[in-house]
């Protein structure tokens, strides 16, 4: 059953419409019906195939106003290390132990930062980490020894996205609290490192559908050409 924040919500988004992203970020706003503060995600269709390596696009890019969400990071190391992380603001720092605990099944984490020389350990967790995307992986930055520069990036907005089985990336960009020209920038900038992955074997046209909406909120066509620099 449609609720009647929600009919009211849909009437304001005209489906035959593409807008502009100025004019998608601001009517994000308009149209949330949740009473707390929901997250924006842009849903971006690419002309790929991901079954082939050279198209399953995937990457990071650093929001320039954050996502609105502190991210809960765990640091995989060797003692030498943990001092580092700790200082630079992760939230649980180890090794052992956390490898137990998530054998176990625990996963109430945001992210995971691991050095080089800890990855043998970490990769039998690959069946609990793996579906929940908490791998670390050096194409994102997250299996690195500057394991303070992974922190302090993630912490500051750093995001990874990667395309799903069907040819779409699915990102957070920030809150509705946030303004439209936050929430415009942000997009913005996961767009423009979209692009720039490009394949060079991906032929027609990559940027096919672009979306925007809020959590439970009617999702908004975006003008493809308006996002294209």
């Amino acid at each position: 059953m449609i609720t009647k924040k929600r009919k009211i919500a849909n009437a304001k988004v005209d489906i035959n419409k593409a807008y502009t992203l100025k004019e998608a970020s601001a009517l994000v706003k308009e149209v949330n019906t949740t009473k707390f503060d929901s997250s924006v995600d842009l849903h971006i269709k690419l002309g790929v195939d991901p079954k082939k390596a050279d198209q399953a696009i995937r990457g990071t890019v650093s929001l320039p106003h954050g996502t609105g969400k502190t991210k809960r990071v765990l640091v995989l190391c060797t003692p030498d290390k943990e001092a580092e992380a700790k200082a630079a603001g992760a939230d649980h720092v180890g090794l052992d132990e956390y490898i137990t605990k998530i054998d176990g099944g625990w996963t109430d984490i945001d992210v995971i930062v691991a050095t080089p020389a800890v990855m043998p350990k970490i990769g039998r967790l690959g069946k609990v980490l793996g579906p929940r995307n908490l791998m670390p992986n050096p194409k994102t930055g997250t299996v690195t020894n500057d394991v303070a520069a992974a922190v302090t990036d993630l912490k500051g907005g750093k995001i990874a996205f990667k395309v799903d089985k069907v040819g779409i990336i699915h990102a957070s960009i920030g809150r509705v609290s946030f303004t439209p020209e936050k929430i415009a920038e942000n997009s913005q900038e996961l767009i423009n490192a979209i692009v720039k992955l490009k394949p060079s074997s991906s032929k027609g046209t990559y940027l096919r559908g672009v979306s925007m909406a809020s959590t439970m909120s009617p999702g908004i066509a975006i003008d493809t050409k308006s996002v294209q620099n």
